[in-house]
């Protein structure tokens, strides 16, 4: 070959080919790597987006689920009102069995796990220990009224939980426009109210108020131990605070629903007129008659007037008209709702003996702890008459020395007019948990609400076994 001539031999062909054959094979590989390269990228951006999309999803499943437990929570509100509009009339404390509490359906049939669902988280009035929530209404007469004017410091101190004298005695104190308080409220940069409490909550301000005295163990506020709650007494129940004992709304009117003016004891011919048409006319006479002589042996007497002239013993209160009229537990029921000791339309701070718990009861003048639960023990373990408040006396008997004190004042009752609905709820499939308080007042004739709170940020409150049976069953 010519040193000219360029061309390759069949040898360097053979070796030139495999030279480009080998370099178009690393090119390909290359390109290869790149493209798996890329494609890996669009995958994990794939996966990324999928991943925000599913969880975006997911954040929209929980919010229509949180929006529609809401609207079981207006739902289980509207059903409240509808029961008390029916039931509470006269002041009855409607019983248990009259509505349904737990787990209720909201929408239409047929019921399925999609329907919301809401609970009324309630308080057992019979003082027993639980595991689980009870689920009722709660009468806000079981409770103290913070501006009761019979209430005192040293009955709070002897028979509220956990209660101190300072504490107690600042409770009083704040409310008291006259109080010459020794506590100083400088350091913590407000004064002491000197007027009627307007909610519980104002609690929270009161000179030496701490979270255990307001909640006890029972952080969530749902009446039993659950969660992370400690039961730091050893005692196998939540220990309640504070907030479980008290109120501000138990007005009690003196009127029939319509507005006209119960009769007056002290009234002689308007009693009469309710007791003949009760009883009889013999019936009638013979107690007016028993009345008049108990006023004519003169005296003092509180209570709402009448046609007593000077030196008359007014009747101060229903248990006193009672106790002096010699009528029977069932015909003292009968004239119960009829009648009244004041000439006030309204009274606040009455306590309906039929619902209140021990602790309370025996705050009343007159009580100790020992009597409060001879009480709720007969309450419990009787056939009592719910309607009238004579079954107290056949409970403590009618000399009993409590009686003869809780007598002189209007302190007690059997009606209640003002609820707590306490209302929790979960959207379809047990997702979206909300909870709001309700306390409805009903003293006015209708229900309407008074007072409304948010506890949805207390957490779950509807123990175990719902959590178990309405969401850990959809989540899995």
């Amino acid at each position: 070959m010519a040193c000219g001539d360029a061309r390759p031999t069949e040898g360097d062909t053979r070796i030139l080919g495999f030279g480009v054959r080998r370099s178009r094979g690393g090119e390909r590989g290359s390109v290869l790597v790149i493209v798996l390269l890329i494609v890996t990228g669009l995958i994990s951006m794939a996966l990324y987006f999928s991943n925000a999309m599913s969880l975006e999803l997911r954040a929209a499943d929980n919010r229509v689920a949180g929006l529609a437990a809401e609207q079981a929570i207006e739902g289980g509100a509207r059903y409240v009102m509808s029961l008390l509009s029916n039931y509470a009339t006269n002041g009855y404390m409607p019983e248990y069995d009259w509505y349904e509490a737990e787990a209720v359906p909201v929408g239409v049939s047929p019921r399925t796990e999609e329907n919301p669902r809401f609970w009324l988280i309630g308080r057992d009035r019979s003082g027993q220990m639980l595991s689980e929530p009870y689920f009722s209404l709660i009468d806000e007469a079981s409770k103290l009224d913070l501006n009761a004017e019979w209430l005192t410091a040293d009955a709070l101190v002897t028979n509220i939980p956990g209660m101190t004298y300072e504490c107690a005695q600042a409770i009083i104190e704040w409310r008291d426009t006259n109080a010459a308080s020794g506590l100083s409220y400088a350091q913590l940069g407000y004064e002491a109210k000197g007027r009627p409490y307007e909610s519980t909550s104002e609690l929270a301000m009161v000179y030496g108020m701490t979270r255990e005295l307001l909640l006890g163990e029972d952080l969530n506020m749902n009446g039993v131990l659950d969660g992370a709650e400690e039961d730091l007494d050893r005692d196998g129940r939540a220990t309640p605070g504070l907030l479980d004992f008290f109120t501000v709304f138990s007005r009690h009117p003196n009127t029939y629903p319509d507005g006209s003016m119960r009769t007056n004891v002290n009234d002689q011919a308007g009693l009469y007129v309710v007791l003949e048409e009760r009883l009889g006319s013999a019936r009638a006479m013979d107690v007016t008659n028993r009345l008049g002589q108990a006023r004519g042996q003169g005296g003092g007497g509180g209570g709402g007037g009448g046609e007593g002239g000077q030196g008359e013993q007014q009747i101060a209160s229903m248990l006193q008209f009672f106790l002096r009229s010699g009528l029977t537990s069932d015909e003292f029921a009968l004239v119960y709702n009829d009648l009244t000791a004041t000439t006030n339309a309204f009274t606040v701070g009455r306590v309906n003996i039929n619902t209140a718990p021990a602790e309370v009861l025996a705050c009343l003048p007159g009580m100790d702890l020992a009597t409060a639960q001879q009480i709720v023990s007969y309450r419990e373990s009787n056939a009592v008459d719910y309607y009238s408040i004579g079954w107290l006396v056949d409970a403590l008997g009618s000399d009993h020395p409590a009686l003869q004190v809780l007598a002189e004042g209007d302190y007690i009752t059997a009606n209640s007019y003002q609820f707590t609905a306490d209302i929790a709820a979960v959207g379809p499939y047990g997702r979206g948990y909300r909870r709001m308080r309700y306390v409805i007042d009903t003293s006015e004739g209708f229900p309407k609400v008074i007072y409304r709170q948010d506890l949805s940020r207390l957490g779950w409150a509807l123990g175990l076994e719902q959590r178990e049976t309405w969401v850990a069953r959809n989540t899995r």
